[in-house]
């Protein structure tokens, strides 16, 4: 196994109406680089739940941190990223609200996402539709991995769209983004604002918003490069 230069820990958050197992080739690819891998398994049920999800991983690092976030999983890690072990961001077809802004806020002026659909029951809990998930999630995913990670999605507390970050960590932390084009639950132009507003060093890949699964060598191309350079870029 060859010495890694820079950060080894990477703590890994998923989005809405997901769950962890989806990370399972970019866990791969990385620990087989030598990296030391976490994922985080966020409950969905408060923004405050997820954010102690989150940090108790990060707790448990032995060292600075890549923390990266999927979707739903770039508010957490805006938040969560002011902990003293995370030395750098990484978001994945991801929100990125600014401090004092909800994830909600974001989509206002840019173009609906149709073929994205929520179902929300009375509980409060939205899910993906059920016969629409694959072509708003996961368009480029085989059918058996777009079957899977529909029959293993984790409804949401929609209230947590409406829940504002304290604290944008990326005002102080270096950050990267990979934006996929075919990205089916995010205008392309609101994806690009929030990364470019974030100072985020932008990748652009063909990919569905399941591009964490898809195209994991360049998701993990991406984690690798912040690991090498999160220091070097914040001193």
């Amino acid at each position: 196994m060859s010495t890694i230069e820079g950060i080894k820990n990477v703590v890994l958050v998923h989005g809405a109406f997901a769950d962890g197992s989806g990370w399972r080739n970019v866990y791969e690819n990385l620990t087989g680089r030598g990296y030391r891998v976490s994922v985080v398994q966020n409950p969905l049920t408060s923004f405050a739940d997820d954010l102690a999800a989150t940090k108790r991983v990060l707790d448990a690092q032995d060292g600075p941190s890549i923390l990266v976030g999927h979707s739903w999983g770039g508010t957490v890690i805006t938040e969560a990223g002011n902990h003293d072990k995370v030395a750098g961001l990484v978001y994945i077809a991801a929100l990125i609200p600014d401090s004092g802004q909800t994830s909600g806020q974001q989509y206002e002026g840019f173009a609906a996402t149709p073929e994205f659909v929520i179902d929300i029951a009375d509980d409060g809990f939205g899910a993906l539709r059920r016969g629409t998930f694959a072509k708003g999630f996961a368009a480029d995913a085989s059918d058996a991995d777009a079957a899977f990670l529909e029959a293993a999605q984790v409804p949401v507390n929609m209230a947590v769209f409406g829940e504002a970050v304290t604290t944008a960590a990326w005002h102080t932390k270096p950050s990267w983004a990979v934006i996929a084009t075919e990205d089916n639950a995010f205008d392309q132009a609101m994806l690009q604002h929030m990364a470019q507003r974030a100072g985020a060093r932008i990748t652009t890949t063909p990919g569905s918003h399941a591009v964490y699964l898809t195209q994991s060598g360049v998701v993990s191309d991406v984690i690798a490069e912040a690991a090498e350079n999160a220091l070097v870029s914040a001193s």
